[in-house]
């Protein structure tokens, strides 16, 4: 045991003796500039050797900036890359999300909207950009079940992330075996851009299994791609469960210099760099104010020690439709759903435009670059409309399904509907009570009695909002019944941490006068495309809430527009067809983002459907997702 720790410690010392060679080299490096070689679509030979990272037999430091095609519109795919690639970055890092392209088993999309992730990979290389790809199977990213499909929940004793569970590792399997064929050509020794892969995402946040780490590599490597891998961690997880892939890179998220340098001791034989340097960060439903982060000076220590990274994200773009994430504790408490936009206060923000602290950490990374960088591309163009009214248009109660799915206890969508998110109606006929107690609700639940609203109970933890699972009932006569519709929205599934893949819908115990409820119709409404493009339109009450109002659009100007509805409450946004996101009273975002590729120079129909509001609101164009000047 002894001589085992004496190696140990010997293998550490040359490690961190290495690393400070491979330091001071890149400090002198560093002072004549470093040059970039570029992805011709030839063979390159990019090799973990030490600490360093060498591509064609020279020391290659990534400066990379990450973006996701996912939550970028397709006709700007092309215009972010150029923005990184001007700000002095070499490298693009991507997610892909496993559930954008398999929504359901075995049925895989790989070419609608933006999900051609190959030729977002391909433009990379046309505009002179390496890639640094992270396919997940689970990428967390703040967005829905970290990239794990919700299909997955239908089996209630499903242990994702987990080897040993056989249904688990069965879709693990497909989707690897999906996607690898489309990935391996694009490797660098196969003449693509490609430098290396991420195994997984961040795994020691969650469990401590070594051999599931293992066991995704060897898929890949099964479908013939042999790496080089990496993993990325925050250290003080990777300290507490030690869940390093041994040989693989080892990227320290938020990490600087001193963390990088102790990194040396869980990866004596691989590079350490920064997996994740945050110019930004992520906001929440409820917050007070949009998330902002200063990383200039850390981005000036790591630079000059040598030291790869990635920042995260350098453009976030919009967490389109459905697919915004949510994060809680470890036990589901303190539960926080990601706001529809990304924009993650990126150095690029939503719209493509250079921030401020683009150009600081364009000269930060400027320095380092023997060649003049590109020219910042200019803005995309920026539409505007003329206010509108809409009218009312249907309601969401003539549109639910004709015949209910019965239950003995409330169960989450997932299983009770096989619905991975949208909305779902629990409802009974009941004696009339005062005392209405609803546990279990993801994530916030709109109560109707006898077609009126009575209140709302919502997941999120707010002094604007009611947060007890207790309502009192006013007493409408001393007997009789009534109708009980709990309509249940859901937010994201949480994507970081021991609760990933929580169920939704109404998933406690609901009690009148302190008596359990049995026996439920539910039904559901996905809020999918095939749901809204047959929408009934019928108002047999126009005074209950949860409408969908309309109205038509027309542009005054071309462009990218943002829709400002702080004039409504809660609910969701569509522009000619296509779901924008969600949008909600308590902000702090106001507007959402629409992309001039799903608009038109002529009319463009608008749909919205609020849960609360029955009298029409003005919906004006904003500048930015805030609704601020």
């Amino acid at each position: 045991m002894q001589m085992k720790r004496r190696e140990f410690i010997r293998i550490a010392l040359l490690s961190t003796l290495a690393m400070d060679r491979r330091i001071l080299a890149a400090d002198s490096e560093g002072a004549h500039g470093i040059a970039t070689p570029i992805p011709d679509g030839k063979p390159h030979r990019f090799i973990l050797q030490d600490h360093d990272f060498m591509l064609d037999g020279a020391h290659f430091q990534i400066r990379s900036g990450e973006m996701h095609p996912a939550r970028i519109p397709k006709s700007h795919w092309q215009h972010r890359i150029r923005m990184a690639k001007a700000m002095g970055l070499n490298t693009i890092a991507l997610y892909v999300m496993w559930n954008y392209l398999e929504r359901e088993p075995g049925v895989f999309d790989f070419s609608s909207e933006n999900r051609d992730f190959v030729s977002f990979i391909k433009l990379c290389q046309q505009e002179g950009m390496w890639v640094y790809l992270r396919p997940g199977p689970y990428i967390c990213g703040e967005w829905d079940m970290g990239g794990l499909p919700p299909y997955l929940l239908r089996d209630k004793d499903i242990k994702l992330r987990d080897r040993h569970d056989p249904d688990y590792m069965a879709a693990v399997r497909r989707y690897i075996a999906a996607i690898a064929p489309k990935i391996a050509p694009l490797m660098a020794d196969a003449g693509g851009p490609i430098l290396m892969l991420q195994v997984e995402n961040e795994y020691s946040s969650f469990d401590a299994d070594v051999g599931y780490l293992q066991a995704i590599r060897d898929l890949w490597r099964a479908h013939g791609i042999i790496g080089p891998f990496s993993i990325s961690d925050v250290l003080p997880d990777l300290k507490r469960r030690h869940a390093y892939l041994p040989g693989a890179v080892l990227g320290l998220d938020g990490a600087e210099p001193p963390q990088l340098r102790e990194g040396v001791h869980f990866a004596p034989h691989a590079p350490v760099w920064v997996g994740e340097a945050y110019p930004g960060w992520l906001t929440h439903w409820g917050e007070h104010e949009l998330a902002h982060k200063d990383c200039a000076d850390a981005l000036r220590k790591i630079m000059a020690g040598g030291y790869s990274f990635n920042l995260y994200v350098v453009h976030g773009g919009t967490n389109f439709g459905l697919t915004a994430g949510a994060n809680a504790d470890d036990d589901g408490s303190h539960f926080q759903p990601v706001i529809t936009s990304y924009d993650y206060g990126a150095p690029i923000d939503e719209r493509g435009d250079a921030t401020p602290a683009y150009h600081v950490l364009r000269t930060v990374i400027g320095g380092a670059n023997v060649d003049t960088l590109p020219s910042v591309p200019p803005p995309c163009p920026r539409g505007s409309f003329a206010d509108v009214l809409p009218a009312p248009f249907a309601s969401l109660w003539d549109n639910l399904p004709t015949t209910p799915v019965p239950t003995h206890l409330p169960a989450g969508n997932e299983q009770l509907l096989r619905q991975n998110q949208g909305l779902v109606v629990y409802r009974k006929t009941v004696k009339r009570g005062r005392q209405l107690h609803i546990d279990g609700v993801r994530d916030y639940a709109v109560v109707h009695i006898d077609q009126a609203e009575h209140g709302s109970i919502s997941r999120v933890r707010d002094p604007r909002l009611h947060s007890s699972p207790d309502l009192h009932l006013a007493h409408h006569g001393n007997a009789g019944e009534m109708t009980l519709d709990i309509l249940v929205d859901s937010f994201g599934h949480i994507n970081f941490g021991p609760q990933t893949g929580d169920h939704k819908g109404l998933v406690g115990h609901v009690r009148l006068d302190g008596k359990q409820l049995y026996d439920w119709q539910v039904y559901g409404a996905p809020l999918d495309d095939a749901f809204v493009a047959n929408l009934k339109p019928v108002l047999t009450h126009p005074d209950r809430p949860g409408l969908f109002f309309q109205s038509s659009i027309r542009l005054q100007n071309q462009g990218d527009v943002y829709v400002d509805m702080r004039a409504w409450n809660k609910g969701y946004v569509w522009i000619n067809g296509h779901l924008l996101g969600r949008y909600w009273h308590v902000g702090p975002q106001q507007c959402l983002y629409c992309p001039s590729e799903w608009l038109t120079e002529g009319d463009n129909h608008i749909l919205i459907l609020d849960l609360h509001q029955t009298n029409a609101a003005p919906v004006r164009c904003a500048d930015n997702l805030a609704g601020t000047a």
